[in-house]
């Protein structure tokens, strides 16, 4: 029988090793180049399917509107795709959402619980869409969605749908929710980022990677400047874990994070932690535990 129901299932953050911006495409979005890694501190999702055809997200995510959140407009996406290739509607679903990741931290927390609500629709509908058709499904609705189907530490071109596989580092992160929300359009948009970093191949950064025993050793993110100068909190987080090793911004913002070898290493740094932040450890993930879960079903 076919399941109804899917419950406690992850949404794992990720972080951005680096992030360089090459260039620009003509229609004004910008090429980059990152290495993105999974962790395992997550927001959990639960999924029921309906009696009718409707997506309902059952609790209240403070800032986000239904019609406006990813999971809502991911999950539409997949029902209408549903109905072209079978001539009908699948079932509703009712989505209850534990929100965990802060937003705009650059973590990609929306992105994260879209593709877990994809993974987890297509499983419930029995609809059979693959990895490559999922992507290209979340594609158009944000950037860091096919990160997450793709579901493994990855390297990262084009404006975040051109994915290949890499080896990531085996550590821990501390990060620092430094207390803003940083909005990405606002670093995109300065007139000071850095749009033309030299543009890198795999093997550097895997050659880099090897040889260096600084976990986060390689390249930087040409957006932390801009978030830097614009948010105050964010600069003085990077300053204080800096002080522990080479601390760096996620994505477009806000959150600042540091590897460590040990979970030890992390804890005894997490104890001096400014108390005017929220700060928490992870341990790096080498494939994302939604499809772990699905392929042990």
């Amino acid at each position: 029988m076919a399941a109804t129901s899917l419950h406690n299932c992850p949404a794992p953050a990720k972080l951005n090793l680096f992030l360089h911006v090459v260039g620009r495409r003509p229609d004004g979005f910008h090429l980059l180049q990152s290495v993105f890694q999974l962790i395992d501190r997550s927001d959990t999702l639960h999924f029921d399917l309906r009696s009718d055809d409707r997506i309902v997200r059952t609790t209240d995510v403070p800032g986000v509107p239904e019609e406006q959140d990813l999971i809502v407009r991911a999950l539409r996406a997949l029902q209408a795709t549903y109905q072209r290739r079978h001539g009908r509607l699948p079932p509703g679903i009712d989505v209850a959402v534990e929100k965990r990741l802060p937003m705009g931290g650059g973590l990609g927390g929306g992105s994260s619980d879209a593709a877990t609500a994809l993974m987890a629709a297509n499983h419930l509908w029995q609809a059979g869409l693959t990895d490559a058709e999922l992507i290209t499904l979340g594609v158009p609705l944000g950037a860091d969605i096919p990160f997450f189907l793709f579901g493994e530490t990855a390297f990262a071109e084009g404006v975040g749908e051109a994915l290949e596989a890499v080896p990531g580092p085996d550590c821990w992160y501390v990060v620092i929710e430094p207390g803003v929300s940083v909005p990405t359009v606002a670093i995109f948009t300065a007139p000071d980022l850095t749009r033309n970093t030299k543009a890198i191949t795999i093997s550097d950064f895997s050659r880099r990677h090897v040889e260096s025993s600084d976990l986060i050793g390689f390249g930087k993110n040409d957006l932390q400047d801009v978030a830097a100068r614009l948010f105050p909190p964010v600069a003085e987080a990077i300053e204080w874990l800096g002080g522990y090793g080479a601390a760096r911004m996620t994505g477009s913002g806000s959150c600042v994070f540091c590897a460590f070898s040990t979970e030890q290493e992390a804890e005894q740094v997490l104890k001096h932690v400014p108390t005017r932040w929220r700060a928490w450890k992870a341990k790096a993930l080498q494939r994302h535990p939604m499809k772990i879960a699905l392929a042990n079903q």
